[in-house]
């Protein structure tokens, strides 16, 4: 059994925690809203501190999940903050999808202290959060990767060390590149077969078994084509990720022109008050 913490409490790290807890590590929770960390507390039987330094105190992982890097910021630094709380040797591995500059920040504020730091992005989203089988992008050292990971096995089916710190949220960035283009091709097939009137739920069930085979077709296009977006992975969310990845591109040179486009096709979906949609409201702008 291993001390932790988990900060953060939202559709991905409540459920994180309570894996956490489920397999028999003793988790305390800190999150914005204190009657959340008493609900998780609870139901899964770890306890709820009332700010991040005190859920850190004395634990060996601690683990965040917040939104961005201004919120991850607000929750690592200060006297109530992460690193403040932590125990020389502990190792603090943050799941936020943020940018790699604030990772080696981080990093480097938490080194200062005695601390060690992984950058652990995930992907596989709500549903995968809830199910405990994320997958995690690591950036960090080998020693403080290999501390930590029985903690993040607990919700994650895997969980790789791709190089140092930034690496995770570097990887991270691939991921999200690759899905906007993988949902704008979706969005354009289902509305080109409804137009030549198809039955895309058939010709799904059918270029499913070939090679244009993805997650996404896999998990979204059925409600896509029934018009369904009202749950999953939020516009405002992808438009966050896209746009740290539109930032690293500009520092180091790489081309993303399908990208940025992609991402200004969010913008329209936003338009129409589709900020909380799920991602594949791509279809959305070819329908309206």
């Amino acid at each position: 059994m291993t001390k932790a913490a988990f900060i953060g409490l939202g559709v991905m790290g409540y459920p994180m925690a309570g894996h956490m807890a489920a397999k028999g590590h003793d988790v305390t929770v800190y999150n914005r809203t204190i009657t959340k960390a008493e609900k998780w507390a609870t139901e899964h039987g770890g306890s709820a501190a009332d700010t991040p330094a005190a859920a850190a105190a004395g634990a060996d992982v601690v683990c965040a999940c917040v939104g961005n890097d201004d919120d991850l910021r607000s929750v690592v630094y200060g006297d109530d903050g992460i690193l403040a709380g932590m125990k020389a040797g502990a190792v603090f591995v943050d799941h936020t999808t943020a940018s790699a500059d604030v990772a080696r920040e981080v990093a480097e504020k938490a080194a200062e202290m005695g601390l060690r730091f992984v950058d652990g992005p995930v992907s596989g989203g709500q549903a995968g959060a809830e199910n405990g089988v994320l997958t995690v992008m690591c950036g960090g050292e080998q020693g403080a990767f290999d501390d930590a990971k029985p903690v993040m096995d607990c919700y994650a089916q895997a969980v790789t060390l791709l190089g140092p710190v930034g690496s995770g949220q570097l990887c991270k960035m691939v991921n999200q590149i690759c899905i906007a283009g993988l949902v704008q091709g979706l969005a354009e097939g289902i509305n080109f077969g409804t137009k030549a009137g198809l039955d895309m739920k058939k010709v799904v069930e059918v270029i499913s078994k070939g090679a244009a085979q993805s997650w996404q077709m896999e998990n979204r296009a059925n409600t896509m084509i029934d018009d369904q977006f009202e749950f999953g992975f939020a516009v405002d969310w992808m438009r966050k990720d896209l746009g740290i990845c539109l930032q690293e591109a500009n520092n180091n040179g790489a081309r993303l022109p399908v990208t940025a486009l992609v991402d200004q096709f969010y913008a329209a979906v936003q338009a129409q008050g589709g900020n909380r949609w799920d991602t594949s409201s791509l279809l959305r702008n070819l329908t309206k």
